[in-house]
């Protein structure tokens, strides 16, 4: 455990982008590979994952129109969070973003168990993910079984990430990019439809009132607001990723500013505006919402030919980015935690291209594990393994809360002049988060219809599994480091 964080140059210290930093390592580090525009992208793209179209009709069926408030709530929790990522990843980008913020700031224990926890939860979400594209494309093409076509998005994505940053970062800015034009499309032709001015569409049934005439805005009552948090929180993980990937870039402070200050709009439009679209396009509580999907529903009410299809493809797209990211930021959690001893050593080296090839590769082994898994024991093994990690999202973001408690008065000390994105109302909003975060996670334990209790002792589980693992390492460390040192010269009288 550090008993007195320190902070390092963004470029200069062991992760920076272009140093050697890796234990033995034939490469260069990780390289600055990330163009602007691959920043820009992912930033974006980044709080869009598949769960928002596919994950979003049962939030709507338990809360009504009162899931706007649902997302809201959540939307801003993300918003303060990331402020403080971006104060910290500003002040110091590196690769391992929060876990080695919470590395200097509240010791080892915590950057360790936080890295490898937000490990664990990519890994899984790879075999989820990968399961998800590999059902779309077995229905275009039925002739290759799902395991194929699982295998084959996992190696093309593993080949990607392999060649170089600079390849991850250009396929992920063609599917952030389709998600982005998808979303906004949708929002302009549902925004039109709702007006009642979309040419040739079927609007009857769109109309502001489908927010008050179908039982009121809150037609389960305000309980259901809450209910409504548990489904919506989980699918804004990766809005943190910008900050990881910033380390790649030219510019990192630049990087993480931006993307810092442009969440609180990303997350207004593709999030609200969306959303706020479907429950004036339908009433809360048409069937088809349930049936077919939100998203596919109300472009369906529209009379839009091949909704679903086109809705599949934007889904797969989706998938396919939830991967290529997932396994991007697995290998870099993973190298990260290599170069500060927590993790192999291997880890930690890189290609003459700055890949960490290790990395990547460990990733990728655990994640066609879990897709094992997933085929041949969903009810139990799968299952333990995607409720263990559920909660690992809230526990990201509590840990980065109480990261930039420490970390703000660090930076004062020492390099006040890095602090080019600040926590607004510090420290108040930043209590205010962590007492938010934790009421979510008690609520959660009183919730057994939607396994929110049994995800959050799974999860706090795992969690303890993992932090004892970090006491018992730093322990078996002190204890070498003094077997080195030998036994203390006797003083002279």
């Amino acid at each position: 455990m550090t008993s007195q964080p320190t902070l390092s140059k963004a470029g200069n210290g062991p992760e920076g982008p272009g140093e050697p930093g890796e234990p033995g390592g034939p490469g260069a580090g990780l390289q600055a590979g990330l163009k602007n525009r691959h920043l820009s992208m992912i930033a974006i793209g980044g709080v869009i994952g598949a769960g928002l179209f596919v994950g979003s009709s049962s939030g709507i069926a338990t809360a009504g129109p009162g899931i706007l408030l649902s997302y809201a709530l959540v939307g801003t929790m993300v918003v303060l969070v990331m402020r403080m990522l971006g104060e910290m990843s500003a002040a110091n980008p590196t690769s391992g973003s929060f876990s080695a913020h919470a590395d200097r700031a509240l010791g080892r224990w915590a950057g360790f168990s936080i890295g490898w926890l937000y490990w664990f939860f990519w890994v899984v979400v790879l075999a989820i993910e990968a399961t998800a594209g590999a059902v779309i494309l077995e229905s275009w093409v039925p002739a290759v079984p799902q395991w194929g076509w699982a295998l084959i998005v996992m190696l093309v994505l593993t080949a990607t990430n392999l060649v170089s940053v600079g390849s991850y970062g250009e396929f992920e800015f063609w599917f952030a990019g389709i998600k982005v034009v998808a979303i906004g499309a949708f929002i302009v032709i549902g925004g039109l439809a709702v007006f009642g001015v979309l040419p040739g569409a079927d609007t009857e049934s769109a109309g502001i009132g489908n927010l008050t005439d179908h039982g009121g805005f809150l037609p389960n009552g305000p309980g259901a607001i809450l209910t409504g948090i548990l489904l919506v929180v989980f699918s804004f993980m990766g809005s943190e990723i910008a900050t990881l990937a910033a380390a790649e870039s030219e510019d990192p402070q630049r990087a993480v500013t931006k993307s810092t200050n442009s969440v609180i709009w990303r997350i207004g439009v593709f999030y609200l505006g969306s959303i706020l679209v479907v429950v004036t396009l339908l009433p809360w509580d048409s069937k088809a919402i349930q049936k077919d999907g939100s998203y596919v529903a109300a472009l369906d009410s529209l009379g839009i030919p091949n909704a679903g299809e086109i809705m599949k493809f934007i889904v797969l797209t989706s998938v396919l980015s939830c991967l290529n990211s997932g396994l991007y930021t697995a290998s870099r959690m993973a190298f990260s935690l290599g170069q500060r001893g927590d993790a192999p050593n291997a880890f930690a080296r890189t290609t003459g291209r700055g890949v960490p090839m290790t990395a990547i590769l460990a990733s990728v082994v655990f994640g066609f594990v879990a897709v094992f898994f997933n085929y041949e024991f969903p009810d139990s093994v799968f299952l333990f393994l995607v409720n263990s990690s559920g909660a690992v999202a809230l526990f990201v973001w509590l840990v980065i809360c109480c990261s930039q408690l420490r970390m703000r008065k660090i930076i004062e000390r020492e390099s006040p002049e890095k602090l080019v994105v600040r926590m607004w109302l510090y420290p108040y909003l930043t209590y205010a988060t962590i007492a938010l975060i934790v009421f979510v996670l008690g609520y959660m334990l009183t919730d057994t219809e939607h396994d929110g209790r049994e995800t959050v002792l799974l999860s706090l589980l795992v969690a303890a599994v993992v932090v004892g693992i970090s006491l018992v390492m730093e322990k078996m460390r002190r204890g070498k480091a003094r077997l080195q040192e030998g036994p203390k010269a006797p003083e002279a009288p």
